[in-house]
């Protein structure tokens, strides 16, 4: 007979901090609870060139860092929403997403990683998307929290 899995002891919810996030953190923290496993929140920030291929003929760096205070602003009040978030285990991280959650999940031995899912089909599923990203090459497992469309 197979040996039952271990419980999940460290388990690392990356989130977009859009409303969508709460199913998410919702998901994870009840992993978590059930689990007596320890709590992890990551958001990325990409880097704004990364989103024009690379080749941006203009200096960015004023609306990057505009847009890591807006994150940080949103983490704070996600922080506010629920008591088991705080400074100490969340992290907001400038990045490549997949890159960034993987090296975070491996440099404190997660053992879980739930991310937000739309479940796209058709072109949106060929081009992608970070749940999918994240999914390839995954240090541990990973769960997709699947998020309701809104059209």
């Amino acid at each position: 007979m197979p040996t039952p899995p271990k419980p999940y002891s460290h388990i690392l919810v990356a989130v977009d901090l859009t409303d969508e996030c709460d199913p998410v953190i919702y998901r994870a923290s009840a992993s978590a609870a059930a689990n007596g496993a320890k709590l992890s929140l990551i958001h990325i920030v990409e880097p704004m060139a990364m989103a024009f291929g690379g080749d941006v003929p203009m200096d960015l760096s004023q609306l990057q860092q505009q847009q890591f205070e807006q994150a940080s602003q949103l983490l704070e009040r996600l922080i506010g929403m629920y008591p088991q978030l705080s400074k100490d285990n969340c992290k907001l991280q400038y990045g490549q997403p997949r890159h960034e959650i993987h090296g975070f999940a491996k440099e404190h031995g997660c053992d879980l990683i739930v991310v937000g899912s739309h479940g796209r089909h058709g072109l949106a599923l060929l081009l992608g998307s970070t749940a999918n990203d994240v999914l390839h090459d995954a240090p541990c497992d990973v769960l997709a929290v699947t998020l309701k469309q809104t059209n």
